[in-house]
């Protein structure tokens, strides 16, 4: 599967033979360290991570099936190859029920040792990968495609192809709802991590004390409510990506801990004192201004010098010029369509909450839409029939036929209703143009198909009160 050097226990009781494989095992560039003895190998288990260990079985104190029940007690990630000078079928078989995955008898050639340990570790590989996929499978969310052709989304497209291949902690910087996560997501796709893990975290979402478990995982019994071991985000994304969203709202206590991961690697589940080994690439994202957060002492300097390695900041949509229509049309389901009224409603829309709000909208508009086609009766009223704050709603001009104002829309009346103001000045505007629905409409600066739309609505709640 793969040429990486192989992190690699000994443990053997004859120092002459432990030690000439091992020289080997290192000319040949793997990674190795050595024990003479089960409760020594033990010490090194707990400290360290390894891909495979090769336990002697006959070993003075513990032997090496003793040591292998140790090491499936534990639940210690690795592979064991058994090594002995008196084998037999039955600790053979002894040793296949503890979970080992190959057995040699010496005295073996160290190229075949050597062959052995890579089947292993990539057997080791092989397990890990199915677990990240199962978790993944739990935490999938669909891939949403950067839309956008704005000078703004431009660069935000070129710094993303900068930034992607370089392996490099990346922040993004935007308002909420600007698609952060999509752009994590284009990151990794452009990367090469493009076909490992990408596992997301949303740390304002989650309580305080199950961040860190999240994150780190935890042991079984290390807390109240920890009945199995569980795997961290962070061994689930290893090999591939971590996108930490909002890193503003990581608790200071954690900090640090995180801080660890990023300088080296390493990292321990809750209740546990054996260290971890991951390679994770960071994404992080946050609305917040982080500078202003670690002069605040809310955010860990150093911490934000990891994460801020490369930054990228997206524009809001109000700043994205032409990108609204693009999203609108991206948006609506196959054989869906929206009319000319709606549409331009839409894109005069400022929209506080960004792509996220749009994209709600739609959804909404498709729910209550009748023949898979959104007017704008289907759109929300505040972006349906926006309010102009600059034009005065009524001139008080009596000359010009305007009509009079129930007390309960007098500005200031706590009965007051948005649309019953705009009610009461398309009726005023249509009442000084003596009924004309062209210049009314121009007056008023809509589409004359509003206009008819508002005029059949109004028509259609006086003949309701009627009633």
């Amino acid at each position: 599967m793969t040429n990486s050097p192989i992190k690699l226990l000994l443990v053997d009781d004859e120092d002459d033979y432990r030690r000439s494989c091992m020289k080997y095992m290192q000319r040949k560039g793997h990674d190795v360290q050595e024990a003479g003895s089960g409760a020594q190998a033990m010490m090194l288990l707990e400290r360290g991570s390894f891909d495979v260990a090769v336990l002697d079985i006959d070993m003075p104190g513990m032997t090496g099936l003793e040591l292998m029940q140790r090491i499936y007690e534990a639940k210690m990630d690795l592979e064991v190859v058994f090594l002995t000078g008196h084998g037999s079928i039955e600790t053979a078989v002894s040793a296949m029920k503890l979970g080992a995955c190959d057995y040699l008898t010496k005295p073996c050639s160290l190229g075949d040792l050597e062959h052995r340990c890579l089947l292993a570790r990539d057997r080791n590989q092989l397990r890990k990968e199915n677990l990240q996929l199962k978790a993944l499978v739990s935490r999938s969310t669909p891939k949403q495609k950067l839309v956008g052709e704005s000078a703004a989304m431009k660069e935000v497209v070129r710094m993303i192809e900068k930034v992607a291949p370089t392996g490099k902690p990346v922040l993004i910087e935007g308002e909420s709802g600007t698609g952060k996560e999509v752009v994590a997501r284009s990151i990794q796709e452009r990367s090469e991590l493009a076909n490992k893990p990408f596992v997301t975290i949303n740390c304002a979402a989650l309580p305080e004390q199950l961040v860190e478990s999240e994150l780190f995982g935890h042991q079984k019994g290390s807390f109240t409510g920890a009945t199995s071991d569980k795997l961290g985000l962070f061994e689930i994304a290893d090999g591939g990506t971590l996108f930490i969203d909002e890193i503003g709202e990581l608790p200071l206590a954690l900090q640090p801990k995180l801080l660890r991961v990023l300088e080296d690697g390493s990292l321990r589940r809750i209740g546990c004192h054996r260290e971890r080994k991951v390679k994770v690439r960071i994404i992080a994202a946050t609305n917040r201004d982080l500078t202003q957060a670690v002069k605040d002492g809310h955010f860990r300097e150093d911490l934000f010098y990891r994460v801020n390695v490369l930054s990228l900041t997206l524009p809001p949509l109000r700043h994205r010029e032409g990108d609204v229509e693009r999203l609108i049309d991206h948006l609506l389901p196959k054989g869906w369509s929206i009319d000319s009224d709606a549409k331009e409603a839409l894109m005069h829309h400022p929209w506080p909450g960004n792509v996220r709000q749009l994209i709600n909208v739609i959804e909404r508009a498709t729910i209550l839409a009748d023949h898979h086609d959104i007017t704008l009766d289907d759109l929300p009223s505040e972006i349906a029939h926006p309010v102009d704050m600059h034009t005065p709603i009524f001139n008080g001009d009596a000359s010009h036929g305007s009509a009079s104002l129930p007390p309960q829309f007098v500005v200031g009346s706590p009965d007051l209703k948005v649309d019953d103001l705009v009610r009461t000045h398309v009726l005023e505007v249509l009442a000084k143009e003596k009924g004309n629905k062209a210049r009314t409409a121009r007056k008023l600066g809509i589409h004359r198909r509003k206009l008819y739309r508002l005029l059949e609505r109004y028509a259609q709640s006086a003949t309701a009160a009627a009633v």
